[in-house]
């Protein structure tokens, strides 16, 4: 009797942790780029623009009513004659929140490996480079019933972390369940913190109407980054033939001889896709396209650019 052959951890369908945490030797010389207005948001090294207590001392102003009278600044208090506070500059701490699409979707693949694999290994490469930053890294997962969260943590431990966690997330997913995009951005903006990054890492295909709600109010808090995984049997329809596909647990048989067949096959996946890319283009949010098969450094080099391009396909 035959045993059915059980799937490498590296066969492209599953999550490899040994891969996730080769990519570090990838991220040697990188560091995930940073919008000129969120600049001054790293921790220990720079400062926000917010003004409050701190370590760091700004400037002295005239006082104010409702100031503290401990920040009262003596010196030029008594040099001017007139009233003075100090102000300070708050450090902040930078962190980065990888958001993770674990939707049915996200289980497919027809070049090198799924789409949820190539997710995890951006996902990983970029947590890397932002370790290598000082930055803390966190994630959060959503869809295919899987709801968990790594608060941020610094250096090799916390990628590890969140390596492992993804990891997990991955063996745990039931590809019988779905979660909205809207949810999960909801979400989002609950355990997103003043400084935090965010990267969504998703096919878009989640995307439901209501997910344009929050992600406006999302933007405008916080740098936001979407690496938009895709396959390429999503972008052209197969050879013409008879096909059978799995949707579930049902089976069906697919006519891709016929010429409508073919373009409703390319325009059904181009329209999931649509309405996140246009939100994203409207309030300014960088995406990148990432095919299964794609160089990892390669595409994701957009992210490591200051410049803010709407769409670049990798």
């Amino acid at each position: 009797m035959m045993r059915a052959q059980v799937p490498r951890p590296d066969d492209g369908v599953h999550v490899a942790l040994d891969e996730l945490i080769a990519l570090s030797a990838m991220a040697h010389g990188a560091a995930l780029a940073r919008e000129r207005r969120t600049a001054a948001l790293r921790s220990g090294t720079s400062t926000s623009r917010w003004r409050g207590r701190g370590v760091d001392f700004r400037e002295s102003r005239i006082y104010q009513p409702g100031d503290e009278i401990r920040h009262m600044d003596w010196r030029v208090t008594a040099r001017t004659n007139k009233p003075h506070t100090k102000l300070f500059e708050e450090e902040r701490e930078q962190a980065l929140l990888l958001a993770l699409d674990f939707n049915p979707s996200m289980h497919f693949g027809t070049r090198a490996r799924f789409k949820g694999v190539q997710a995890a290994r951006a996902a990983a490469l970029l947590a890397w480079m932002a370790s290598r930053a000082g930055d803390r890294i966190g994630a959060v997962s959503f869809g295919g019933g899987v709801s968990g969260e790594i608060k941020p943590a610094g250096g090799r431990r916390g990628v590890l972390r969140v390596l492992r966690a993804i990891r997990d997330w991955d063996q745990a997913q039931d590809i019988a369940r779905s979660d909205d995009l809207s949810q999960a951005l909801t979400r989002m903006r609950h355990l997103l913190r003043p400084g935090m990054r965010l990267v969504l890492l998703t096919d878009g295909f989640s995307a439901d109407a209501p997910a344009v709600l929050p992600l406006p109010q999302l933007a405008a808090r916080h740098e936001i980054a979407v690496v938009l995984l895709r396959d390429a049997l999503e972008l052209t329809a197969p050879p013409p033939g008879r096909y059978a596909v799995h949707l579930g647990a049902s089976r069906r048989i697919v006519d891709f001889a016929d010429p409508r067949v073919r373009d409703a096959w390319i325009g059904r996946f181009a329209q999931s896709r649509t309405r996140l890319l246009d939100e994203c283009r409207r309030l300014g949010i960088r995406v990148v396209e990432l095919d299964t098969d794609a160089d990892l450094r390669r595409a994701l080099a957009p992210l490591l650019a200051r410049s803010r391009p709407s769409t670049v396909v990798a």
